[in-house]
């Protein structure tokens, strides 16, 4: 059932985004529907700034005030589990229908973390699984898991060429 689970997002008064998913998480325990709504996110960014005395300080900001993201299976019951929390001015979508995030939108929100195990090292000699180069070796030049990127040198046309592709297009070569 997990799987039919969306993100969805809420629109909140600004200021109340805590305590709305404060609400919900305690409406949810007490209507005993942990198995609907999974999952609440407030996204956070640390920023750097600069004080009137000249001070810089680290603080944590909202990347979206006025904004909850939600993991739920969305049924009638759910929907006005949420839309009756105190500070929740409804979802985002078409009047009365909340509409769900896309794959491409979770991924580049970084709600949910895809973690790939890589099995290679910086050096490693590496076959190429997917893309135009598809088949080509190449040899392990800089790994960037936070990016989800590698760079492999390749050789094309007898020259030594640098390409970036995603952690998972690629395999370590069994000696």
């Amino acid at each position: 059932m997990a799987d039919n689970a969306k993100w969805y997002v809420i629109h909140t008064y600004s200021g109340y985004e805590n305590a709305v998913k404060a609400a919900i998480e305690k409406s949810v325990v007490n209507r005993n529907m942990s198995d609907m709504v999974l999952k609440m996110e407030i996204p956070m960014e640390t920023v750097t700034e600069v004080t009137e005395s000249g001070v810089m300080k680290e603080v944590e900001r909202k990347v979206f005030p006025g904004y909850v993201l939600i993991k739920m299976i969305l049924t009638d019951d759910t929907w006005h589990l949420i839309r009756n929390i105190r500070g929740v001015t409804g979802f985002v979508g078409e009047a009365n229908k909340a509409i769900p995030l896309t794959e491409e939108e979770v991924t580049a929100l970084g709600v949910e973390k895809h973690e790939i195990v890589v099995l290679y090292n910086v050096g490693d000699t590496v076959k190429i699984t997917d893309g135009p180069l598809a088949s080509f070796m190449g040899t392990v030049e800089e790994i960037d898991a936070d990016k989800n990127k590698v760079r492999v040198v390749v050789s094309m046309f007898g020259r030594e060429t640098p390409v970036e592709l995603e952690l998972d297009q690629v395999e370590v070569v069994q000696p």
